[in-house]
């Protein structure tokens, strides 16, 4: 099939079958020890309020102010900003109540400002271990915080649970999530939720190796009140958790032997959680298996649940309810822990209760979010792996992106269609509004691969010689040619696409949509934007001297409404996007605040006029750089990009000093202050100077770009 065709093909595909999902069980009715919504703050907010990440827990991150509108947002202007000192990226979401904004940034630090004038009330630093950031794929980035009565709740990237004091910022109660001697590499992305009485929180870390989890808190005093394992126990004994009962079900999907028992399965949620409290059920959105290759992680054979799903559990009790998963046997990274709607729409005739998602993988679900019922999915970009859907749900998977030992195109690629930037809903327009890529990759198994601990445990081979390297080139072209992005609208009602804003390039910020119907976004343009929400016309733009990637909120202080957004440029799609060469100048990351009439003004940005400097000569054999390509590929290239190119830092732009000090920055952590923690104990010396002399050759090879 032509590139052409199969693009064709994906939008076309659109099925609406009306029969139950995959392995789903019937839904209780609601609990009657769940909070009741009409009583519970977070549930219904006032409308000045942002209490929650996704504002309440529908997650529509829709605000119900109105006075920023179409016919005077050309006054929007920056009402405050604060000085955020870091160029890591900043992927918080705000929070706001009672006249006081509340943020975090990489390594987990909060802040306290006064909404009105940005003054800082206080800073809590936790002092995550700087090691941890080993252990985050994509920079060791915070995606918020949680709010409960007097507390704050941070979750640390080392998996701590911290409630702090909302007045003073000082700690109430820490407990640990998992153990720091767990044996896997466990560490924390994504936002902790309360529900009700409970804090419930996942774990990232499912590219490395980690056994996938859900755990609820008391919010009171941060016990565990249960624990729910997401793929099976290795040891096939129970663990004494709220999964048991449907541990052997999770079982008999994954093969008797297989790299699963060993590093875990994934299947770990980094981000999005939700929660009906009508229902009592949470909402737990699933992480990619680990290794990718299913081939090593469990032979080729079964769904391996509950990788890259959807499970529904009892609140109260972490009992299982029901799933649907999107990918059986997923092996492309792709993952399911996108923002989770919740929403009441009229489809088929008659109001349904629904839960929607854009996941990785190029389509956009509709499940009824009482019994997990697939109601519809569409394709919002092109795709190559799904056939279709049959009767009860479960989707086709074409035979084209099950790689062998040869090069495949698969599509969407691992950065996803949809990633972790924030959708949002509006029940006035019923559509749902997302930063959408295309795109594709090349996949192929690496022969006689053995995984490694605490690295990028994939199984994917990279051709560099043959016949295997023409074709892999060939393929690398057509994914290449597949390259867009847009700000997208979808229609969950008509399945189909509304309206889409083309945009330069990977990365685009989260969206938030408001009752005036404008959508406010960040893109890489280096700027904020607003947009009909009903035409995806553009009504304003604000240049913020970098991507803000994050999610924004509205809130309103003294009659007056402000939107404040993070613009932090980083994470994982800074590293795709840095991996393509393609580097902008941009200021530190910021906290931006608006307001109608707001005057203030960001510093200019100063000119990048240097170029890269000039690397040394290269020395090392061919054989050497051989060696270093392969180790870089095992251990560097999640934080510094595939080929070398970009990541964090992009390390064909090492200074002369970096070089001489080469060997003490990665064996001796002489930058761990900065996130680069010592590798001795995995890379010996001779390791750490065939990695040199690998990056010294790409250096060469590329200089000037």
């Amino acid at each position: 099939m032509t590139i052409r065709a199969a693009l064709l093909a994906g939008f076309a595909l659109s099925l609406a079958p009306m029969l139950a999902g995959c392995q789903m069980a019937a839904a209780p009715s609601p609990n009657a020890s769940s909070p009741v919504a009409s009583t519970d703050p977070l549930a219904n907010p006032a409308p000045g309020e942002w209490l929650s990440d996704g504002r309440d827990y529908s997650a529509q991150r829709y605000s119900p102010l109105t006075q920023i509108n179409a016919g005077n947002i050309s006054e929007l202007g920056l009402a405050w900003y604060a000085d955020l000192d870091t160029y890591r990226g900043v992927e918080a979401t705000p929070l706001y109540a009672d006249g006081v904004l509340y943020n975090t940034l990489a390594w987990n630090i909060t802040t306290a400002y006064d909404a009105r004038t940005g003054e800082v009330l206080w800073t809590y630093d936790p002092q995550t271990p700087r090691e941890f950031g080993r252990l985050a794929c994509c920079e060791p980035v915070s995606r918020g915080l949680a709010l409960h009565g007097n507390k704050v709740i941070i979750a640390t990237l080392d998996g701590r649970l911290i409630a702090l004091d909302r007045s003073t910022g000082q700690p109430i109660w820490t407990t640990r999530t998992f153990a720091a001697d767990s044996g896997y590499a466990y560490s924390i992305t994504g936002a902790p939720r309360v529900f009700g009485d409970k804090v419930v929180v996942g774990q990232s870390g499912g590219d490395l190796g980690v056994r996938g989890f859900v755990s609820a808190h008391d919010v009171e005093t941060g016990a565990e009140v249960w624990k729910f394992y997401l793929t099976p126990s290795p040891t096939d004994t129970p663990d004494g958790a709220a999964s048991d009962p449907v541990n052997a079900m999770m079982r008999a999907t994954w093969s008797d032997e297989g790299l699963w028992r060993q590093l875990g399965g994934g299947a770990n949620p980094w981000d999005a959680i939700a929660y009906d409290p009508a229902l009592n059920l949470v909402y737990v959105g699933t992480g990619n298996a680990v290794p990718h290759s299913r081939y090593y992680r469990s032979n080729d054979e079964g769904d391996n649940l509950f990788v890259c799903s959807i499970v529904a559990l009892d609140a109260t009790t972490g009992e299982y309810r029901w799933h649907y998963q999107m990918n059986p046997g997923e092996e492309w990274d792709w993952t399911c822990t996108q923002s989770m709607i919740a929403a009441d729409l009229e489809i088929g005739g008659r109001t349904r209760q629904v839960l929607m998602q854009a996941p990785k993988n190029g389509f956009f679900y509709v499940l009824d979010r009482a019994s997990g019922e697939f109601i519809q999915a569409g394709a919002h970009v092109f795709q190559n792996w799904n056939e279709g859907f049959e009767a009860d749900g479960r989707p086709i998977t074409s035979a084209a992106v099950r790689y062998t030992d040869q090069p495949h195109l698969v599509a969407p690629g691992p950065g996803g269609a949809h990633n972790w930037f924030p959708m949002a809903f509006s029940p006035r327009t019923g559509l749902a509004y997302f930063p959408a890529y295309q795109s594709g990759f090349v996949l192929a198994r690496q022969p006689g691969w053995t995984p490694q601990p605490m690295r990028s445990n994939s199984g994917w081979g990279f051709f560099s010689t043959g016949e295997a390297a023409q074709v892999r080139a060939r393929l690398t072209a057509e994914a290449n040619a597949l390259e867009k992005a847009w700000l997208t609208a979808w229609d969950p009602v008509g399945n189909r696409i509304a309206w889409q804003v083309e945009l330069p390039r990977h990365g685009n910020g989260g969206a938030m949509v408001t009752a005036s119907d404008i959508v406010f976004a960040g893109t890489t343009r280096q700027t904020f934007t607003a947009f009909d929400a009903r035409s995806g016309r553009q009504l304003w733009e604000f240049p913020a001297q970098s991507a803000p990637v994050a999610g924004a909120i509205s809130y309103e202080l003294d009659g007056v409404q402000y939107i404040a957004i993070n613009a932090g440029w980083g994470g994982g799609a800074a590293q795709i996007e840095r991996g393509a060469g393609i580097e902008m100048p941009r200021a530190p990351a910021r906290l931006l605040v608006f307001r109608l009439g707001g005057s203030a003004q960001l510093p200019p940005l100063a000119p990048n006029a240097s170029a890269p400097p000039e690397p040394p000569p290269l020395r090392a054999s061919e054989a050497t750089v051989a060696r270093g390509a392969q180790l870089f590929a095992q251990t560097c290239a999640v934080c510094h990009g595939q080929n070398a190119i970009g990541g964090v830092k992009d390390l064909r732009h090492m200074s002369a000093e970096t070089h001489a000090a080469f060997n003490r920055i990665v064996l001796e952590g002489l930058l761990l202050d900065r996130g680069m923690a010592s590798f001795a104990d995995i890379l010996s010396t001779e390791d750490a100077e065939a990695i040199h002399g690998y990056l010294i050759a790409r250096a060469n090879e590329d200089w000037g770009r």
